[in-house]
């Protein structure tokens, strides 16, 4: 038997969205495994997190808090979950891909003399002998590979928007609270905390994504347009990219979906000019509804689009956003 540990990521507006996918993921694990599907909140009063994650049917739910756990400081929470780990003794440990995943765990890897796979898009079990099968992107996401590696716990960090979300099923888990002996001698002091205005594109209900089919950056425009019609009727909507427009300099990195970008999976994709390499395509191919606009009607595109219009976009876009400023 082997059990499954999530950590809970907690927002000012409460659990993280990924947190919920990570939670698909542990389930799905840890009946394979034989084992429970656990988590852990950490934070100054993660109480009210942790009331959440019960409503989500886990075996069990912990938290550990301490006025030293407020924000994140690397050195604290790495010697909390080295602690919590020991505690518990999962055989898989589970984070999203996210900045904090990736400042701790491959120390958190070398603590606890085991191996760390970070951005994996997918999972699995091998029956053979019960270890992980990590899927994760190499040489620049041109290509996957599939790894099996030594030690436990088996660490991985997943890349959001890989699983879907899991529901509130109903069933109440026990909430309980470890008592840890917390570090409060710090190598690093956070003096102040400041928030970067960054594109969170996995957060949108809608994108409107531009490829190499716009011949010059200015034609963004039109993209731009469309995302705020649908913002002043309160759509969360923006502008994304596929790579060849990153590397051309016309948006910023955070902009770009695919394997090497943001995964997504907005209610509504609308692809322009995007001929659809498998890069991009893993990126956007979990979207509700996928619309392709693309002058090309054998791109890779249509193949994975609910509706395609092999139409100019100059001449669509100007009428759907005229009929949207009508109609919602």
């Amino acid at each position: 038997m082997g059990d499954v540990l999530i950590l809970a990521e907690v927002k000012e507006s409460g659990l993280e969205k990924s947190t919920f996918e990570l939670i698909t993921l542990a389930k799905q694990l840890a009946k394979e495994l034989e084992g429970k599907a656990l988590s852990i909140v950490l934070g100054r009063d993660p109480t009210e997190a942790g009331q959440e994650l019960r409503r989500f049917a886990l075996d069990s739910v912990y938290k550990v808090q301490d006025p030293a756990l407020e924000g994140f400081v690397p050195e604290v929470w790495l010697n909390t979950l080295e602690q919590v780990i020991k505690e518990l003794r999962p055989q898989v440990f589970l984070m999203t891909h996210s900045p904090v995943a990736r400042d701790i765990l491959p120390r958190l890897g070398l603590r606890l003399n085991s191996t760390v796979t970070m951005d994996c898009v997918e999972v699995k079990v091998d029956p053979s002998d019960k270890r992980l099968l990590r899927k994760k992107p190499i040489y620049g996401g041109n290509a996957m590979a599939v790894l099996k590696c030594k030690g436990t716990p088996e660490i991985v960090s997943l890349r959001k928007n890989s699983y879907p979300m899991a529901q509130a099923d109903g069933q109440v888990s026990e909430l309980k609270e470890l008592t840890l002996k917390i570090t409060k001698d710090l190598v690093t002091q956070v003096l102040e905390t400041k928030k970067r205005d960054i594109v969170e594109l996995d957060k949108a209900e809608v994108i409107i994504s531009g490829g190499r089919g716009l011949a010059e950056k200015e034609e963004f425009s039109q993209l731009e347009q469309l995302a705020a019609v649908l913002e002043k009727k309160g759509i969360k909507a923006m502008v994304g990219c596929s790579r060849p427009i990153v590397d051309k300099g016309w948006m910023s990195s955070d902009r770009q979906v695919g394997l090497t970008g943001t995964m997504v999976a907005p209610n509504v994709y609308i692809a322009i000019g995007i001929s659809g390499a498998i890069q991009h395509l893993v990126g956007m191919v979990r979207s509700k509804k996928i619309i392709a606009i693309n002058t090309d009607a054998g791109c890779n595109m249509f193949k994975v689009a609910d509706y395609g219009l092999t139409e100019d976009y100059k001449e669509i876009l100007p009428l759907l956003i005229k009929k949207l400023e009508e109609t919602l």
